[in-house]
């Protein structure tokens, strides 16, 4: 049995879990299923327990009988938009471009209250903004849906103002990106996903078949890595990055293993019909 990792933590599987098929299911997926469709990729039984409750606390799912009457969990508003949210980074396939501009975050926050100051900042970066100065947040303009969803989730939003424009100097944008992201951190992400992954979508390239369990497995484990990253980077057009960007080469590898693995994946799911296969 596959040991999870770090990379692999039982609760961020979960949460991919209902990503990739749960949220399509026409109901509350079953505890049972859960323990199946985990153990498949190397986690036992108390750890899923323990990590549902703690996603049940934190109010990403929500208990509910299924309709033959067994316990299971559905996902919350508040879970599926931040899924929604997701799909646009995570399954993205359109480049980006320099003519899309940017969003921009000010935020400026009482000595009283410096404890959502900290929050705030968290949050924008994990979102994918870069600092630009104090207090102001840059990130590509297509982030700016989920990063307004967000702010007003967490009771931000009257801390901030967003705007939305494009860069005008003094500086080259490609030197003003160096400074306001750590390019040589997102580019070891993307190797390290290259190097977890690439060898598996080289396996399943010289395979004919392609079996469900083993199929949802690679899949499951692959976008579990994945879906953090288009966190990490925010996808800054190429003609800001240096030559070579890592980025080009895992997110081809990831498209690879989507198109050949997930669908076969969701027959081992039991969800072979899930709508948006073809993310």
């Amino acid at each position: 049995m596959i040991n999870v990792s770090e990379q692999h933590a039982p609760r961020s599987l979960i949460v991919t879990l209902y990503g990739a098929y749960g949220r399509f299911a026409p109901g509350p997926m079953p505890v049972s299923e859960l323990i199946r469709l985990l153990a498949a990729v190397g986690v036992d039984a108390p750890s899923v327990r323990s990590s549902v409750s703690r996603l049940k606390r934190r109010g990403l799912l929500v208990p509910a009988r299924t309709a033959a009457g067994a316990a299971g969990y559905a996902l919350s508003p508040e879970a599926r938009q931040l899924l929604d949210d997701g799909d646009l980074r995570v399954y993205a396939t359109e480049p980006p471009s320099e003519d899309d501009g940017w969003v921009l975050a000010v935020f400026s926050v009482p000595e009283s209250e410096r404890q959502k100051r900290h929050v705030l900042r968290s949050r924008l970066a994990g979102l994918g903004f870069g600092t630009a100065a104090p207090g102001v947040w840059i990130a590509p303009a297509r982030l700016y849906r989920e990063a307004r969803h967000s702010l007003e989730r967490l009771g931000l939003d009257p801390y901030v103002d967003l705007f939305r424009g494009g860069h005008l100097g003094f500086a080259p944008t490609a030197e003003a990106v160096e400074r306001w992201w750590d390019l040589a951190a997102i580019a070891k992400e993307h190797e390290a996903f290259l190097d977890r992954h690439a060898a598996v979508l080289r396996d399943w390239e010289r395979r004919e078949d392609t079996p469900a369990e083993e199929a949802y497995r690679d899949y499951l484990l692959a976008l579990d890595s994945w879906r953090h990253l288009p966190y990490v980077d925010p996808g800054l057009p190429a003609a800001l990055l240096p030559a070579d960007w890592p980025g080009v080469r895992s997110a081809a590898v990831f498209r690879a293993l989507h198109e050949r693995l997930r669908d076969a994946g969701a027959v081992f799911a039991g969800m072979d019909q899930t709508p948006g296969a073809t993310a």
